[in-house]
This record gives C-alpha cells, sequence and structure tokens, in this order.
C-alpha cells in the first residue's frame, strides 16, 4: 500500500466516494456532484501547502492510478480550541483487506514520528462498525457519543481520542509516501 497527495486529477475518486449513496449513508446520504472537482482542487492545495495530510490510499504502488479511498488528518476549530481529526473512506471492491486500518496506523504513526498535530480525534457514525473497529484497533480511546456537523448536517457519532506520541509504540514509521516520496509498501 502507498500514500500519495491527493491531486487535482482524482475528482472521479471523490466523485466514486462523496456522491455515492451506499458510501455516504453513514454521512448523510450523498453529496451534488457539482462542486466536486473545486473541492479536489482546495484539497490539493492544502496537501500542496502541508497544511492537511489529504492522502489517497493505492493499494498497489506498481499501479498508482488504482485508487481505494482515502485518509485525511487535519486541524479545525474544535470550539473551545483548535483540534485536530482523521477521517478515511475506503471503496466498497477495496474494503475488508484492512486497506483502511494500515492507512489510518500509517497516518497516526507518520504524526507521531514528526511529533505534529497533538491529540487526533475521530468521529465515526455510530453505527459505522468498520470505522469503529478501526478506531478500536488504532488505539483510539472512545471518549462517547456526540453530534457531528460534517456537510451541513449533524450526524450521531462516537467520539474518539488517540495521542500518537503516547498511545503508538515507539519506533520509526515506514513512510506512508507523498507526492515527493518513492512508492513503497507498508
Amino acid at each position: 500500500m502507498w500514500l500519495r497527495d491527493v491531486a487535482p486529477d482524482d475528482v472521479d475518486a471523490y466523485v466514486r466516494m462523496r456522491c455515492d449513496p451506499v458510501m455516504m449513508a453513514d454521512l448523510g446520504g450523498p453529496l451534488p456532484r457539482a462542486g466536486m472537482a473545486d473541492k479536489v482542487r482546495r484539497d490539493a492545495e492544502e496537501a500542496a501547502a502541508d497544511r492537511a495530510w489529504l492522502k489517497m490510499i493505492v493499494p498497489d504502488p506498481d499501479r498508482p492510478d488504482v485508487v481505494a479511498g482515502t485518509v485525511t488528518l487535519w486541524a479545525h476549530d474544535g470550539g473551545d480550541e483548535p483540534m485536530s481529526e482523521i477521517g478515511w473512506m475506503v471503496l466498497p471492491e477495496f474494503q475488508g483487506r484492512g486497506l483502511g486500518k494500515r492507512a489510518v496506523r500509517a497516518l497516526l504513526e507518520q504524526a507521531r514520528d514528526q511529533d505534529r498535530w497533538g491529540l487526533v480525534h475521530a468521529f465515526p457514525a455510530i453505527g459505522n462498525a468498520a470505522s469503529n473497529g478501526i478506531c478500536r484497533s488504532a488505539g483510539f480511546r472512545l471518549l462517547g457519543r456526540t453530534r457531528t456537523a460534517f456537510a451541513d448536517r449533524v450526524l450521531a457519532t462516537n467520539h474518539w481520542v488517540v495521542d500518537p506520541a503516547r498511545d503508538l509504540p515507539a519506533g520509526r514509521a515506514a513512510s506512508p509516501g507523498g507526492e515527493r516520496d518513492r512508492p513503497r509498501r507498508t
């Protein structure tokens, strides 16, 4: 597996993930296709400026055009103070292979190794067993249930948190890759 920065030509992958009723069932339903190219462009700019880690999950580095999903780590206003949050999506044909779990773990290890982002929060839908399982297996602690705003919707979610510096084993992670990194398997 390889993680690479989102690029402006990743519109089709975003549409497959964000505009599909099945993919978006736990996130309030599909988003409109209109504006998706602009969203990808903005995300690519954020990734290039290193203001957020917006990564495409590539299952086989030898086939960089095949995308299995996304994993993203960013900071935003958490109400009282800035909050770091991680989120992910894996397309149906790639689910059940552990790619989401490996991608989340790789980004958390990178955060630990770079001493960046501080506490990392995740807010999967209460009924999303797979995403809640990823949180559990990646070392997150469940803080409880909450309501989370996403794309002008309010969702019933679980609130998980992990401190990569404290909760992940020490050591150097294999690089999850990036635009300038040579592809490598994880």
